[in-house]
């Protein structure tokens, strides 16, 4: 069953609504980027935890000279991310399309199917 276009065109603008901006994700990598704000705020808290956890480690232990190996990785980490940015949003966007055109489905099917609405 495909949906109609003023389905698609619903989930569009919600897609819009919903998405992740790259141009914040971009200042809270430059403003927070050590401390995993792009991350958190792209919805990849495992990942954001381990930079934040870096981080903390890296300044913490940076008295010993170890932390200063970190924070190259953390750096390194840093300038990846900032190339993957807006593959991160892509993905998100594509999220957040794949779940609202799963639901708009279900609830077509549902609609349809009476034995379905009597549950």
């Amino acid at each position: 069953m495909a949906l109609s276009t003023q389905e698609q065109i619903l989930i569009e603008q919600k897609v819009t609504n919903e998405a992740k901006s790259t141009g914040t994700a971009y200042i809270l990598w430059l403003a927070l980027g050590g401390f995993g704000g792009h991350r958190f705020y792209l919805g990849r808290t495992g990942s954001a935890i381990a930079l934040l956890c870096l981080s903390v480690v890296g300044i913490i232990t940076s008295v010993i000279g170890i932390g200063l190996l970190v924070m190259i990785g953390v750096g390194i980490w840093l300038i990846v991310d900032a190339i993957l940015i807006p593959g991160m949003v892509a993905e998100q966007k594509n999220r957040v399309r794949s779940d609202l055109t799963m639901a708009a489905l279900a609830n077509s099917a549902s609609s349809l199917d009476p034995a379905l609405e009597a549950r």
